[in-house]
């Protein structure tokens, strides 16, 4: 059985059959959305289930020849950095298709486009040839243009061009490292294992030059500073089930494309570039963290905490450390859950106050208990309370970077990973600082009479939200279960990028 197939094109024949079905049978529409996402998430249930952990070769490998003049194959595999971000987008393009159900406008092209978009996530996690990656890349843009463009907000046409150009010129950089590559290859090819293993053909400029273009391409992606000013307007903009996708998945495949390419594919600029890293990773969880305390809109909050998140994922890689690659790859997932269901619950008040204003409420506590209980944990989740998911992530990738061997110092004494991993410990204090602001000011205190009728979470909301905070407590207390998926296939990749046989 072609799992890896399977799993990757079930949610387009989804969208096709949508296409066929006509407009006005809209709960038709969302049935087989509904269950062509849940068929494919339940695919890689199989695949976790039945992936061998003691290995870090290629698994469920998919192999054919597809334009064989130019050595361009239909050629998957997924490994232990792949898998569990492949079950996360499976999750969270079901728990959101589910999320989108109250959708009433166009809801036909909604689905469509929705589905369109979890086949082009997936197959980027399983390619592993350039063409076909690249492919994939390009495919999920335009379900988020237009996701964003028709479904958004206010300033949804201004949000859709800037994610689209922004994207757009990431792609030109790496559609140019990837022709360089096939160039610079002798026999000439597109197969991103063998480029790897055949990467001292790349040395000298060229290595440098290909590394920044590749750079470029997968930073716009996570965002790094300061390729971020899309992600708040997008985040803002797009509707909530979208912006879920958006934290939860998109700015995943940036560092994946860092891990399973660009840092094997050129290690020694890689280890050359480590502390330039550390120095934009400190930027992104500082800045991230202060720029979101200053926001009163909840979402924006949340879209800025997620370039705070993202940076402790940059510190983690920085390291070139197998504690480090562990706590990213962790901290990618714990991201997607915890920030998934934070973009969920902010929608459930959004539709029904109508309005995102931290300072507009007050008291919600009381009238909505089920809610508030939902909030305050993925909130703690998110700051780094023990016992959550965000504790042991961004404790690995602390641990990871300090841990780090960097022979550069800091004012003659001090390592320079050492320096900007301490540094990077007051993103915790403001990311604390401004979710405890948040819940004191809409749920503590005495209650808004303006809110007096405001109606606790329904079944279709928690159905959508509940799973993540389960998964949220699962990760925290007991986190063998996905560092096991990893750990195999991360002691590899650091051994091979430090030249280790």
């Amino acid at each position: 059985m072609c799992l890896l197939s399977s799993i990757t094109f079930i949610p387009l024949i989804g969208a096709i059959l949508i296409l066929l079905i006509p407009r006005e049978k809209v709960n038709l529409h969302r049935l087989v959305a509904v269950l062509f996402s849940a068929i494919s998430f339940l695919l890689s249930i199989q695949l976790f289930n039945t992936f061998n952990r003691e290995t870090s070769t290629m698994q469920f490998v998919e192999k054919l020849s597809w334009i064989p003049v130019f050595g361009i194959n239909y050629h998957l595999g997924i490994d232990g950095l792949s898998l569990p971000l492949i079950i996360l987008t499976t999750l969270l393009s079901l728990l959101s298709i589910i999320g989108s159900l109250g959708v009433e406008t166009r809801v036909k092209e909604y689905f469509f486009w929705f589905l369109t978009l979890e086949t082009g996530m997936l197959g980027v996690f399983v390619s592993l040839d350039f063409f076909l990656f690249y492919i994939f890349w390009e495919v999920m843009l335009v379900p988020m243009y237009f996701l964003i463009g028709i479904w958004g907000g206010p300033k949804k046409e201004y949000a859709a061009i800037k994610f689209f150009l922004y994207t757009l010129f990431g792609s030109v950089f790496m559609l140019i490292s990837i022709l360089a590559l096939y160039f610079r290859s002798e026999p000439h090819t597109f197969d991103i294992l063998q480029l790897i293993s055949q990467n001292g053909q790349f040395m000298g400029q060229f290595q440098y030059v290909a590394f920044l273009f590749l750079f470029i391409a997968f930073a716009i992606k996570v965002p790094i500073f300061p390729f971020h000013t899309w992600l708040p307007l997008a985040h803002v903009e797009a509707p909530t089930a979208v912006s879920v996708i958006l934290a939860g998945v998109l700015l995943k495949l940036g560092t994946y494309g860092m891990m399973r390419i660009l840092f094997p594919m050129f290690p020694v600029a890689s280890l050359w570039f480590s502390i330039p890293l550390f120095i934009l990773a400190f930027i992104n969880i500082v800045y991230g963290a202060l720029v979101a305390m200053a926001q009163t809109d909840m979402k924006k909050m949340v879209a800025y905490s997620s370039i705070n998140h993202m940076g402790y994922a940059l510190l983690g890689m920085a390291a070139f450390t197998v504690t480090g690659f562990n706590g990213a790859i962790l901290q990618m997932v714990t991201h997607g859950i915890i920030t998934g269901s934070l973009f969920l619950l902010v929608g459930v008040l959004y539709d029904r106050a109508h309005t995102r204003d931290i300072d507009s409420f007050g008291g919600l506590g009381a009238r909505l208990p089920i809610y508030t209980g939902l909030v305050i944990l993925a909130s703690m989740a998110s700051l780094g309370l023990p016992g959550l998911a965000g504790f042991i992530s961004e404790f690995l990738c602390f641990l990871g970077s300090f841990s780090s061997n960097s022979q550069v110092l800091v004012f003659g004494t001090i390592p320079v990973s050492k320096f900007f991993t301490t540094l990077s410990v007051a993103g915790i204090l403001v990311t604390a600082a401004f979710f405890l602001r948040m819940v004191q000011k809409v749920f503590l205190g005495p209650l808004n009479a303006k809110w007096d009728t405001l109606k606790d979470m329904n079944l279709r909301e928690l159905v959508s939200v509940v799973p993540l905070t389960v998964l949220t407590i699962l990760v925290g207390v007991w986190p063998h279960w996905l560092l096991s998926v990893m750990n195999t296939t991360v002691n590899q990749m650091v051994n091979f990028i430090h030249g280790v046989k």
